[in-house]
C-alpha cells in the first residue's frame, strides 16, 4: 500500500515508512492511495472474535506486512485487554460499544496497544539503527495508553504532554506514576491545543530533524495523526456490526448509524473509513461538548477556532483544532491536496477557513450536537436510574446525540471511557457524596453503585508518583531536547 499526504501528495511507498514518520515532511496527513472493501463470509460471521476482525481489517490496509506479523501484533495487542475484549450493552434502539476494556480503561488502548509493536517490526523490516522518540500531546487518555503501550518497548522513547488542570485526578496519575525507563510524562502550563501545535512545529522543523538525525535519534507520533494508531481503530466497527448481525439484532446488509464521542477527530474518522469500506454505515453523529467547534463547522461549513476554551466535565473532548478533520477534508475535495493545503494555511494564520459548497455537499451523512456539562449529568442519571447503567461523561454525549438525531435505524455508540476514570463527574450525576481525593470518591461510587472498581485502579492509588516536571508551554522544543540529553 501506498500512503500519500494530504497538503502536496507526496508518497510514501510502504506501511512501515508511513508509521514511523506520522507526520508528512510537508506537514500533512497520511491515507491510504486507495481503501480496501471488507466483506465477512457467513462463516466467518458465525466464529466471530475480535482478534480475527482486527487481523482482517488492519492487513486490508498494512498489506505489505506479512501474515505472521499482523497475528503477532494482534495477538499481542489484544492479550492485553480483559477476556471479552469488546462488550456490547442494549439500551433500546442505541448499542453501546465498550471500547474501555484495555490496559488504561478507554479506547485509546486499542489503536495504542498495537502501534508500538507495529514500529517494532517496521523498525526491524527497514532495518533501522536509531532510536524512535515517540511524542504525543494528551487531553487525557491519549497520554497513559501511549506511555503504557511503548513502556519498555526497545529502540524508543516516548514523551507525553498533558495540560496540568482539567483532566481527572486518575487520568494524571495513571501517567505520572508509570515507572519505565523510557517513558516521560511532562505536565504543561496551558491545554492540549497548545501542546498539539507545539509538537506539530517541532515536527515540521528541518534544523531539528537534521540535527537529531546526526545523533540516530527520528521523531515520530503516537497521536492519531499517524496512521498506525488510525487504522486498528477502523476494525472495532466492523466487528460491532457483525457482532449485531451475528446475535440478531440487525439483518443482512441493513443501515446502522454511529454515534461518537468527538475532539481530535480520530475516532469518528475510522467510522467514516469504514463506510468507505463497504460497512452498511448511514449517519455518522458527530457528538461535542461545550468546545463546540465541529458541531458549528458540520452545521455551517466553516470552522473557527477564534472562540473562548472550556474545561468541561467531558475533559477528553475538550480541544479546538481537531487534526483528523484534516483528513476527512481531503476525502471530500476530493483529493485535492493543494485545496486542502490552503485550508490549512487559513487555519494556522487565521485559526479558521470555510469550505466550498461541493464539500460541504459532501458530509451531508454527517450529523452535529453538542453538550453543556449540566446536560451531561442528567443523561448519566437518566440511563443508570433507567437501564441501571453507568456511563462516563464522553460518552453520555455520544448517547445524548443518538438520542437526537432520532433515526429509526439502529445506532451504535463510542463508549470511549470507563465511568471511574471520572468517578466525581460520575457520582455528582447520580447525587452521590464527593470527596477531595479522588480514590475516595471511587471506592464511595462503587459500594453505592455495587459495580466493582477495575483492579488497574485499586492498583494505581498506592503507585508512587515517578514523573514530576511541570513546564510552561512555550518550553516544549527545550524539554524534550532535555530528556534526550542534547
Amino acid at each position: 500500500m501506498k500512503y500519500i499526504s494530504t497538503r502536496t501528495g507526496e508518497v510514501i511507498n510502504s506501511s512501515y515508512e508511513a508509521i514511523l514518520k506520522g507526520l508528512a515532511d510537508d506537514g500533512g496527513l497520511f491515507l491510504p492511495e486507495n481503501l480496501p472493501i471488507i466483506k465477512f463470509s457467513e462463516e466467518e460471521i458465525k466464529s466471530l472474535n475480535y482478534k480475527f476482525v482486527a487481523k482482517k481489517v488492519i492487513s486490508s490496509i498494512f498489506d505489505d506486512f506479512t501474515k505472521e506479523e499482523i497475528e503477532s501484533a494482534v495477538e499481542g495487542a489484544y492479550d492485553t485487554f480483559e477476556d471479552e475484549i469488546l462488550p456490547i450493552t442494549k439500551l433500546n434502539n442505541n448499542y453501546i460499544m465498550e471500547l474501555y476494556h484495555g490496559k488504561t480503561l478507554a479506547f485509546k488502548d486499542f489503536a495504542l496497544s498495537i502501534l508500538p509493536r507495529l514500529m517494532k517490526i517496521s523498525i526491524d523490516k527497514l532495518n533501522l539503527k536509531e532510536k524512535i522518540v515517540i511524542l504525543a500531546a494528551t487531553s487525557g487518555d491519549t497520554g497513559s495508553a501511549a506511555l503504557s503501550g511503548f513502556s519498555n518497548v526497545e529502540g524508543t522513547e516516548v514523551i507525553v504532554f498533558y495540560p496540568t488542570e482539567g483532566i481527572s485526578e486518575i487520568q494524571r496519575k495513571q501517567m505520572v506514576c508509570l515507572d519505565a525507563k523510557n517513558s516521560h510524562a511532562v505536565a504543561i502550563k496551558g491545554n492540549f491545543d497548545d501542546a498539539q501545535s507545539a509538537l506539530k512545529n517541532i515536527f515540521n522543523d528541518d534544523d531539528l530533524a537534521k540535527s537529531l538525525a546526526e545523533k540516530n535519534i527520528r521523531l515520530s507520533s503516537a497521536n492519531s495523526i499517524n496512521i498506525g494508531r488510525l487504522v486498528p481503530q477502523i476494525a472495532y466497527y466492523f466487528y460491532s456490526y457483525y457482532e449485531l448481525l451475528r446475535n440478531g439484532e440487525i439483518e443482512e446488509s441493513e443501515s446502522i448509524n454511529i454515534s461518537v464521542p468527538t475532539g481530535n477527530f480520530g475516532n469518528i474518522l475510522a467510522g467514516y473509513l469504514a463506510k468507505q469500506m463497504g460497512l452498511p454505515i448511514d449517519i455518522l453523529i458527530c457528538a461535542s461538548n461545550k468546545n463546540n467547534v465541529l458541531t458549528d463547522f458540520f452545521n455551517s461549513g466553516k470552522y473557527n477556532a477564534n472562540r473562548e476554551f472550556y474545561k468541561t466535565n467531558s475533559p477528553s473532548m475538550d480541544i479546538l483544532v481537531s487534526s483528523n478533520l484534516e483528513r476527512l477534508l481531503y476525502l471530500i475535495a476530493d483529493k485535492d491536496a493543494e485545496k486542502i493545503n490552503n485550508l490549512m494555511k487559513d487555519l494556522k494564520e487565521k485559526n479558521s477557513y470555510i469550505i466550498d459548497n461541493k464539500m460541504q455537499e459532501n458530509i451531508k451523512d454527517f450529523k452535529a450536537y453538542y453538550y453543556k456539562d449540566d446536560e451531561i449529568l442528567e443523561n448519566i442519571k437518566e440511563t443508570y436510574e433507567g437501564y441501571n447503567y453507568l456511563l462516563d461523561t464522553h460518552t453520555a454525549i455520544g448517547l445524548m446525540a443518538a438520542k437526537e438525531y432520532n433515526s429509526k435505524n439502529k445506532t451504535l455508540v463510542a463508549s470511549t471511557a470507563s465511568p471511574f476514570k471520572f468517578p466525581k463527574a460520575v457520582s455528582e450525576a447520580i447525587s452521590l457524596e464527593i470527596y477531595d481525593d479522588d480514590f475516595k470518591t471511587l471506592e464511595n461510587l462503587s459500594v453505592k453503585t455495587e459495580i466493582e472498581i477495575p483492579q488497574i485502579l485499586k492498583d494505581l492509588e498506592i503507585a508512587e508518583v515517578t514523573q514530576k516536571r511541570v513546564i510552561d508551554s512555550n518550553l516544549i522544543k527545550e524539554t524534550i531536547l532535555e530528556i534526550l540529553g542534547e
